[in-house]
């Protein structure tokens, strides 16, 4: 990703994990090469008719890195910092992902650069259907399976589906994931990301030999991701001593309540104003004591310039690429057990696997079978990860990309280049 419209921080960051991966596992530079950079790359316009009559044009985005193992997997994002590069180093990501947990899908991303939250519900939908209607020669069951992201919902999911389906002529429900249960959508899926994270930070105090019910648990991002896990870890006693989301943070060192702090989101779609704790800014909420703190905002929040200040023992990644290279080298040498993006919030896609297999076959699951199937592949991929951590002497994070990098190298050695 040397040129220009695929350089940002994140994909930088992104290309050099794999490069540290790669020289690990001595992969052949030709691999090399290919992986580096995705399959195939869309920007498209997105225009929309505002509800004051003008038209707006949006720029969209999909990325597809990499399909050797299977159909393309990712999520949508809206946001208003979307960008090309970022887009591209989720799917890079999303490739890892995949393979790293077992499933026969590939790496794949996209997204709008816009602010959903001053959207009524008529431009959203407007918007939505007309990103659909771009790409739709790109996506399918069989080709591109797209899923919620930042900014999205199972509403958005809903719009994309239907627009597929209407100009193909009938229901396609495997064509996203993340849909509401009513159109083919799977029990579980919503809480799957955040559920995941507390199957692996279970695997891991079992490893650091922590008892839960005596920790503190810190929350940047208390969106789906970050809340379902705060409510799972209290369920089962961990305090809850910090949370925040775009509007502020809050704090309350005897633990904050919980159910009382879900509501108040709920009802008010924000944090800030909640009456049970003190105020804390971002900075200081990253830096609060805990024994386990999960980043499930943005992209690079963790860095060498606060790394170092983090005091928590467990750090479980609920967001893709939070933490940078040299954060990852600051926190290893303070002894901080990372449990890196691309294990821990695995389990949203591990779902979507399941409720894309699900509508294929038009036979659903119990959620209980979701859950036990979910937490069944992320234990074995922990373990998977901390073996090769131990026998390579290498951090979690390191591990974890060499062993999906290595699989997807190893399915394209055997497919061979079509030239």
């Amino acid at each position: 990703m040397a040129t220009v419209e695929w350089r940002s921080p994140a994909s930088e960051m992104a290309v050099k994990q794999f490069e540290i991966a790669a020289e690990k596992l001595n992969l052949d530079s030709n691999l090399a090469a290919r992986l580096k950079r995705p399959d195939r790359a869309l920007i498209v316009s997105v225009p929309t008719r505002m509800d004051d009559g003008k038209v707006h044009v949006f720029t969209g985005y999909r990325v597809q890195h990499n399909d050797v193992l299977g159909p393309f997997k990712g999520g949508i994002r809206y946001h208003p910092d979307v960008n090309l590069g970022e887009v591209s180093a989720l799917a890079m990501w999303m490739t890892w992902k995949c393979s790293l947990v077992g499933l026969p899908l590939g790496g794949g991303k996209g997204g709008i650069a816009c602010d959903a939250k001053k959207l009524s519900r008529n431009e959203l939908q407007g918007m939505t259907r007309r990103y659909t209607a771009e790409i739709l020669n790109f996506i399918g069951p069989d080709v591109d399976v797209p899923a919620p992201d930042m900014g999205t919902n199972e509403q958005v999911m809903a719009w994309i589906m239907d627009t597929y389906s209407q100009h193909k002529g009938y229901a396609v429900p495997g064509v996203v994931t993340g849909k509401p249960v009513a159109i083919g959508g799977t029990l579980g899926r919503r809480e799957a990301t955040g559920r995941g994270v507390v199957y692996t930070i279970l695997e891991a105090a079992k490893h650091l030999r922590i008892d839960l019910a005596k920790c503190s648990a810190t929350v940047q991002g208390f969106g789906n991701v970050g809340l379902i896990a705060a409510k799972e870890l209290a369920a089962l006693g961990v305090k809850i001593v910090a949370a925040n989301d775009s509007s502020g943070g809050v704090r309350n060192d005897q633990g904050l309540p919980i159910d009382d702090l879900i509501r108040y989101k709920e009802k008010n779609q924000r944090l800030e104003g909640f009456p049970h704790g003190e105020k804390v800014s971002g900075k200081e909420l990253l830096e609060h004591q805990c024994d386990i703190l999960i980043p499930a905002a943005g992209e690079m929040q963790i860095t060498a310039e606060n790394a170092a200040r983090l005091k928590c023992r467990i750090l479980a990644e609920g967001a893709n690429g939070p933490t940078t290279r040299e954060a990852d080298d600051i926190l290893m040498d303070k002894g901080v057990f990372v449990i890196p993006d691309i294990l821990a919030n695995a389990g949203g896609v591990i779902v979507s696997y399941f409720e894309w297999v699900q509508d294929l076959q038009n036979f659903f699951w119990t959620e209980d079978e979701v859950n036990k199937k979910l937490r069944d592949i992320l234990t074995l991929a922990f373990h998977e990860v901390l073996d090769m951590s131990q026998k390579q002497k290498v951090d979690m994070r390191l591990a974890a990309l060499m062993i999906g990098i290595n699989r997807v190298a190893r399915a394209m050695l055997w497919r061979g280049l079509y030239a």
